[in-house]
């Protein structure tokens, strides 16, 4: 399981990521209002501004407080690691 960190030492697993987008528009807005209400948003923000908004393939919204751009490099960089053998 590959593990991303989104900030603080927070982490979520990679495999269950459905898309990391910015917080500006009304929808997500309205995504992030409508998580909060239904017990399905995780602020990982400590606070700080929020700056990316992670939608979990549980319907779960999880809130970062670093770029989503800075995120999605994670990610990136994670697939080009070298597999660990057991």
């Amino acid at each position: 399981m590959k593990m991303i960190n989104i900030g603080f030492g927070n982490i979520i697993s990679e495999n269950r990521v459905i898309a990391i987008v910015s917080p500006e528009s009304a929808p997500i807005k309205r995504m992030i209002t409508e998580a909060r209400e239904g017990n399905k948003l995780i602020d990982a923000t400590y606070g700080r501004k929020t700056r990316a908004v992670i939608i979990m393939d549980s319907n779960h919204i999880v809130l970062s407080a670093i770029q989503p751009e800075t995120v999605a490099q994670r990610f990136i960089s994670a697939e080009n690691r070298p597999k660990e053998n057991k």
